[in-house]
């Protein structure tokens, strides 16, 4: 049987059924997250180990905001216990970083594991949490704050750059299946780290699709997969209802 080419077609109610294989199910365990913080200096340290994911996000998303308002110049990230990390956890990190930003803060991760390293990397993210230079001596409180304004605007042109091509390639996908705004920067964010591809391109190659220019069929096997991943993980939330458990966050002492 052929293979389905994506095209645009406009939004009905819901998501479109892919017709590809959805690839493995969501069979992991129910995620668990446990967050400890540590004041340093003017900073907060915060270290996360566990599972970042939908279940736990929030978990993450109120420590970093409490830890971001106790700290005077922003929060250090341990995260190299964090054996998975998918688009929700990617979403709360650029929600801290664009708080700390409009409180003149800064965010940024000291150590992570290889599943945040790379999402950080494909995704294009990883400067914006990028510790300030530590090899120049810190000679004065001004020069230091010029360093930091410094890699704020070379961080800022970049996503300038990058980030027309992304909304229009979320604005197919969300023509394409009827995906919300968010749910397609999660498809996206999922297809880049299945397929080992930097969101950029991936994002080029969608928006090309309106062009009659195909996308690659492992990628749009990817692509397929992620948006019935998706539609399964709404179906099963929906089933599970308001009274569903759900792990809390342990915060050690």
């Amino acid at each position: 049987m052929s293979e389905p080419v994506l095209s645009v077609r406009p939004a009905g109610r819901g998501v479109a059924s892919p017709t590809a294989s959805p690839g493995p199910a969501g069979g992991r365990p129910p995620a668990r997250l446990r967050i400890a913080t540590r004041p340093a200096g003017e900073r907060t340290t915060v270290v996360a180990v566990g599972d970042i994911d939908m279940n736990t996000r929030e978990d993450l998303r109120q420590a970093l905001g409490t830890a971001l308002s106790a700290s005077g110049r922003g929060i250090d990230l341990d995260l190299s216990g964090v054996g998975f990390c998918d688009c929700s956890g990617l979403n709360v990190l650029l929600l801290v970083h664009r708080l700390a930003v409009a409180e003149g803060r800064t965010v940024a991760v000291r150590s992570a594991s290889p599943a945040v390293e790379r999402l950080l990397d494909l995704t294009g993210t990883a400067p914006l949490f990028a510790p300030a230079d530590r090899v120049a001596p810190r000679t004065a409180e001004g020069a230091d704050a010029e360093r930091e304004l410094r890699a704020e605007v070379v961080q800022l042109k970049r996503a300038m750059r990058t980030r027309p091509v992304i909304d229009l390639a979320r604005g197919v996908l969300m023509a394409t299946f009827g995906l919300s705004p968010e749910d397609a920067w999660s498809v996206l964010v999922t297809v880049s780290q299945n397929a080992n591809i930097k969101l950029h391109p991936l994002a080029e190659g969608t928006v090309g699709t309106v062009r009659g220019e195909p996308l690659p069929r492992p990628l749009r096997r990817q692509l397929y997969a992620a948006v019935a991943q998706l539609s399964a993980d709404r179906a099963d939330g929906a089933d599970e209802g308001d009274g569903a458990d759900r792990p809390g966050r342990e915060t050690d002492p």
